[in-house]
């Protein structure tokens, strides 16, 4: 009985391996595509678990970026110089991410374009 399950169980972990990549690393293109779904649902997209999963991964690219950040401050060249307590208008994220040409978005991923996006909108003078 035990042999019967191991081959399920392995099936099982290699379909699901995409799910458990790790937030911040899905692609511009993707999260734009599951973005635009989300809007078009109006209001059942609240009831939608790809809105947890899109904040989840914002938050992960964000968190990745700050990491970075402070890494960056620490040797005295920051990549940008956001104010304190710098927060991001969903709105002009999604603006932004489509700033990416169409054939870039899935090379591009959330981690990326998050700190792409803070370069840009927050640079150091």
């Amino acid at each position: 009985m035990r042999h019967f399950f191991l081959p399920l169980t392995i099936a099982a972990i290699s379909l699901a391996s995409p799910v458990l990549a790790a937030p911040g690393d899905m692609n511009v293109a993707t999260f734009l595509a599951k973005a635009d779904a989300l809007k078009a649902k109006g209001a059942a997209a609240l009831f939608s678990p790809d809105i947890k999963l899109l904040q989840a991964e914002g938050n992960a690219a964000g968190e990745h970026y700050k990491a970075r950040l402070k890494a960056e401050r620490a040797a005295g060249k920051p990549s940008s110089c956001p104010p304190q307590g710098a927060r991001i208008n969903s709105d002009q994220l999604l603006a932004f991410l489509r700033t990416y040409p169409e054939a870039a978005r899935p090379r591009v991923s959330m981690k990326q374009a998050m700190a792409d996006y803070f370069i840009r909108h927050f640079p150091c003078r």
